[in-house]
């Protein structure tokens, strides 16, 4: 007898993995200066606080530290001459207040210059946790500007999969779907993730939907960014006919099967909905009393007379 049970439908996906954008981080520092060595390259995984490369102060940035700590030293001195002065009463409290405020200013100033990189004679850019750079922006020698990107990197276990789907899949979409994602090479292991993403305009390269998913932390440690990968993303369930799929049958009205009906074949009409395995869902004005013929039903015309097993289920028709 058919039963209604609960189907969902399968959406094929295809892909690759790539950097979650929001882990992924440019990698710059507040001042500007010189590339004098570079001790990583695109795609190397580091190591939290490995060396990434070096860099010199730029030379504006170094002279205007040196005149501040030129000032510093003027107004440290000025200070200490007031002070005698003051003590001697040769020189006013406003004096005194004048030169102390002088002093503070200097040190403000030689602070700020030291913040931008004037201070030191050469820096190291290390990594800011495990993960991976995926871009290099600079050269050897490169003059870089304060805020200037150096360095893309990717936290290890920060991956999603960027995915696209055919277009007509598109609508049945949503965020929060349940997604299976392998890598395509070898016995790739399956990882379970859910849709963050789901486009609603085609990739002009690819002519799929674009769509991203999650992935856990322990897929990081499998794969890596631009891996390619198929995936399933699990559609909204919905309710149908589940009957064996020898019942159902084709031809130029569409998908059908037959119930017996006293003694009799009975066509219904259905629709497919959910074609894969041995049992797929259909929808239909079936009849749950009735049973569905499935042995040589591709044998049977409409009114044609039947035997029943002794399971319950339609067999072949009578000869």
């Amino acid at each position: 007898m058919p039963v209604q049970r609960s189907f969902h439908d399968d959406v094929a996906a295809w892909g690759s993995a790539a950097a979650d954008p929001h882990h992924a981080r440019a990698i710059s520092l507040a001042h500007g200066g010189q590339v004098i060595a570079l001790q990583v390259s695109a795609g190397q995984t580091v190591k939290r606080g490995q060396p990434l490369l070096r860099v010199a102060p730029d030379p504006a940035a170094r002279s205007a530290y040196q005149q501040a700590q030129s000032a510093a030293t003027l107004a440290t001195g000025e200070l200490q001459r007031v002070e005698q002065m003051a003590a001697q009463h040769l020189a006013t409290q406003s004096q005194l207040a004048t030169a102390r405020k002088a002093l503070a200013d200097a040190q403000a100033t030689l602070a700020a210059q030291q913040a931008l990189g004037g201070g030191t004679t050469e820096e190291s850019v290390t990594a800011p946790d495990d993960g991976v750079v995926t871009v290099v922006s600079v050269q050897l020698g490169d003059r870089f500007a304060a805020n200037a990107p150096l360095l893309a990197f990717m936290p290890a276990h920060a991956l999603i999969a960027a995915l696209g789907v055919q277009p007509d899949a598109g609508a049945q979409l949503r965020t929060g779907m349940p997604v299976s994602v392998h890598g395509v090479y070898g016995d790739a292991k399956v990882y379970a993730g859910k849709l963050v993403m789901a486009g609603r305009a085609i990739d002009p390269q690819t002519r799929l939907l674009p769509v991203q998913a999650d992935l856990p932390a322990a897929a990081g440690a499998a794969l890596v960014a631009g891996s390619p990968l198929e995936a399933s993303i699990q559609s909204d369930a919905y309710t149908a006919w589940a009957v064996p799929r020898a019942a159902v049958l084709h031809d130029g009205q569409g998908d059908y099967l037959y119930q017996v009906n006293h003694g009799k074949a009975h066509r219904v009409n259905v629709e497919l909905r959910h074609p894969a395995g041995d049992t797929v869902g259909v929808e239909g004005k079936l009849d749950a009393q009735l049973p569905v013929i499935v042995q040589g039903a591709y044998e049977v015309d409409e009114g044609a007379a039947v035997r029943q097993g002794k399971t319950g289920a339609a067999s072949e028709p009578k000869p």
